[in-house]
């Protein structure tokens, strides 16, 4: 009872008075990571993302958009940049498209890159899902003051279900519990969504950020030993809803606004 209380209040407390956002119209995120391979130019891709996309997407009154990189290669077996880019609705992410082919300014900031052919491709491949955001937090959220620390790091999860059943059980259960748990060892989730379209299906995605990273490991070992943490994995029905967990430490890219 403590759980569903003090989540409640939180849940509350984190929406803007403001929002227009919802449980039934909540925000969707494209997660789009760029797999730089062996001949990747990571700092092109930078540029890009800097001069053109990111300012052409604000013109949309789209952001804030996060970037960010790991510092060593992954599971994948190959750096990424990733950027996290919020909408307030599906149906804007064609139209977000759509302005940029007609968008001139961006189109000229982006000439460069555009311009590559495929001997020179800047990365391996594009990697995208697309979250729908949970109850638990409708509306992705940067804390204040945020931006001032250049020290901060941020994890990005990915939980795999066996199939959507569990899924869906796993989803319950960060809106039923898991999210004040996260708040009250230091975990601070920047958005928390379950997958839509992905190459992880079924899964929910998540990214939490850390004053540091001594701040990082400490909040999750803090979790792992946390009482209410140990009441709510034991639950029956939330048994087997993770069959794998994708985890990448980030850090933000000096122009991200995450």
């Amino acid at each position: 009872m403590k759980i569903i209380i003090t989540f409640l209040f939180l849940s509350i407390a984190m929406l803007p008075t403001n929002s227009s956002v919802t449980a039934e119209s909540p925000q969707y995120y494209e997660i789009r990571s760029y797999l730089l391979g062996e001949q990747g130019d990571a700092e092109a891709i930078h540029e890009y993302l800097r001069d053109a996309f990111v300012p052409a997407m604000n013109r949309q009154n789209t952001g804030p958009i996060g970037v960010f990189h790991n510092a060593a290669e992954d599971e994948s077996g190959s750096p990424r940049i990733v950027v996290v880019i919020p909408h307030e609705n599906a149906d804007l992410i064609p139209v977000c498209k759509s302005k940029l082919e007609k968008d001139a300014e961006y189109q000229k900031a982006a000439q460069s890159y555009l311009a590559r052919g495929p001997k020179n491709s800047p990365y391996e491949r594009i990697e995208s899902e697309l979250l729908v955001a949970m109850d638990c937090m409708p509306l992705l959220k940067v804390p204040e003051n945020q931006l001032k620390n250049p020290k901060r790091v941020f994890e990005l999860r990915v939980y795999e279900s066996a199939n959507e059943r569990l899924g869906d059980l796993k989803v319950h259960m960060f809106n039923n519990g898991e999210v004040p748990i996260f708040l009250d060892c230091g975990i601070q989730p920047i958005f928390i969504g379950q997958a839509v379209i992905g190459p992880f299906t079924p899964n929910l995605s998540y990214l939490t950020a850390y004053p540091n990273e001594k701040a990082r490991t400490e909040a999750w070992t803090a979790f792992r030993s946390h009482p209410d943490w140990q009441v709510l994995k034991k639950i029956s029905k939330y048994a087997g809803t993770v069959s794998k967990i994708h985890k990448y430490v980030l850090t933000p890219a000096k122009y991200s606004q995450i």
